[in-house]
């Protein structure tokens, strides 16, 4: 039988015959290696590497190869075109309430090809913004509005809600995205068909949206003694009150949004930013819907005194001073710098800084305060520094709150007019003001714009954009 015991090492063949390796001892087991040893170790065939580089007259060998770091330069997000629909009425006798919202959301994708002449083959992603997310925007509208702008079936689509921020949300991430090497070519863009899908239509399906745990949060906090979370009406009613902007200094601020936007389109400022819509009524007849319905060229404060408060029976906040309910869609074609180049596109204007900024969700509406503060910091600016600026008119208070805040040059604020005379798409907007901050600084030869959005729940962004060329 054969003797039991740890088998022994094969032979090593070549050096020893049988014989002697049987009067050779077994070899004594090595203690398992220790970190220290490794080291050691390491530094040894270090050191002997070293040695023998130095021998070679510091020739590297090719069986010793070693990695070699390249300098990556710095990816730049450009923007190569901005468009935008005309802005309609958000009822159905508006002159878009005809059009689908996912066709409405596909004619500035297909201007963007049409206006560059980009083979609609190199776009990686359509980043959509739209806060009504059910029904005709239900089921990805980003991916829908793609496909229906004809764009091959490689191009990807998604919809991002950050409520009214949406499409400016889309903007930072398609920038972002482009700095980050996640993409060359990427468009942002916003849809909000209001007439034909309700605001507040997306709230309105499976039950309340903040849940138990959220709302007795605000009950029992009661912040400015709302008693508990409100609607932006109310928000706005109580920035008037903590701001001390008496009705009058709303409704003058909301005359001069209708008198410079009415100045813009008589100008023909729009005209660069904005493509028309094919409309066909319900009789058949086909029109190009090409200016914006809510501008109020003959507006006077007479008119906008004698509204009622729309909130409150003793309030402030009027349909006047308030943004409009509108259809609408936008684009925005993103890019990396050197893919343009490449392309021979000319970059029109470059992300500079993005930010975000929070407030609590009573008040909402006042976070494009620490957005601005938060941008601003980030770029190493001032607002001094800017030549334009975008802050979205959602309730006449938001910007004089915010005026009172920074005290800006307000002849550099929404130099064509806002949402209160030209309408709030929701989803839409924060690319619309980008379209339209664009085509101010190249107007005016500015080179420095800032644009910032308040957003439901208590939220805004903020971002700094480099006009080029």
């Amino acid at each position: 039988m054969p003797a039991t015991g740890p088998a022994r090492p094969a032979p090593l063949r070549g050096r020893f015959s049988a014989a002697e390796m049987g009067r050779h001892p077994q070899p004594v087991p090595l203690p398992p290696p220790t970190l220290a040893g490794e080291l050691a170790a390491a530094g040894s065939l270090c050191q002997h590497h070293d040695s023998f580089m130095n021998e070679r007259g510091g020739q590297e060998t090719s069986h010793l190869p070693t990695a070699r770091r390249e300098e990556t330069p710095m990816r730049e997000a450009v923007i190569v075109d901005a468009v935008r629909t005309p802005l309609g009425r958000g009822k159905q006798t508006g002159g878009l309430f005809p059009v689908h919202a996912v066709d409405l959301a596909a004619r500035p994708l297909r201007a963007l090809v049409e206006r560059t002449g980009l083979d609609p083959g190199e776009v990686e992603d359509v980043i959509m913004g739209c806060v009504s997310q059910v029904g005709e925007q239900g089921v990805n509208v980003g991916r829908n509005a793609a496909l229906a702008a004809g764009f091959p079936e490689s191009v990807c689509g998604t919809s991002v809600d950050r409520q009214c921020g949406s499409s400016q949300q889309a903007l930072h991430f398609a920038a972002q995205g482009v700095i980050a090497g996640a993409y060359d070519v990427v468009i942002a863009a916003g849809v909000e068909s209001m007439s034909r899908v309700p605001m507040g239509m997306s709230a309105a399906v499976g039950g309340q949206p903040f849940g138990p745990t959220m709302v007795r949060r605000y009950v029992d906090e009661n912040p400015y003694g709302a008693g508990g979370l409100v609607q932006q009406g109310i928000s706005a009613e109580i920035i008037a009150d903590r701001w001390r902007l008496p009705r009058e200094a709303l409704d003058t601020f909301s005359l001069g949004s209708h008198q410079k936007a009415s100045k813009a389109a008589r100008s023909g400022w729009f005209a660069n930013e904005m493509v028309p819509v094919d409309v066909r009524r319900e009789d058949g007849t086909r029109e190009a819907m090409a200016t914006d319905e809510g501008v109020r060229g003959d507006a006077s404060l007479e008119r906008l005194a004698a509204l009622k408060p729309a909130f409150k029976s003793d309030g402030v906040i009027t349909a006047g001073n308030s943004s409009q309910i509108t259809d609408g869609a936008s684009a925005v074609l993103v890019m990396e710098k050197s893919k343009a180049l490449a392309l021979g596109l000319r970059p029109r204007a470059r992300f500079h800084a993005f930010a975000l900024g929070g407030v609590d969700p009573v008040i909402m509406l006042t976070a494009p305060i620490p957005a601005t503060r938060n941008v601003l910091a980030r770029a190493k600016m001032s607002l001094r520094d800017m030549d334009a600026i975008e802050i979205n008119e959602a309730f006449a208070p938001v910007v004089l709150a915010w005026q009172r805040e920074f005290d800006p040059d307000m002849d550099k604020v929404n130099v064509h007019g806002g949402a209160i005379a030209l309408g709030h798409p929701l989803g839409c907007s924060g690319a619309r003001l980008l379209t339209t901050l664009l085509n101010v600084l190249e107007r005016t030869g500015g080179r420095w714009g800032l644009q910032t959005m308040c957003e439901g729940g208590g939220m805004a962004n903020a971002m700094v954009i480099e006009r080029l060329g």
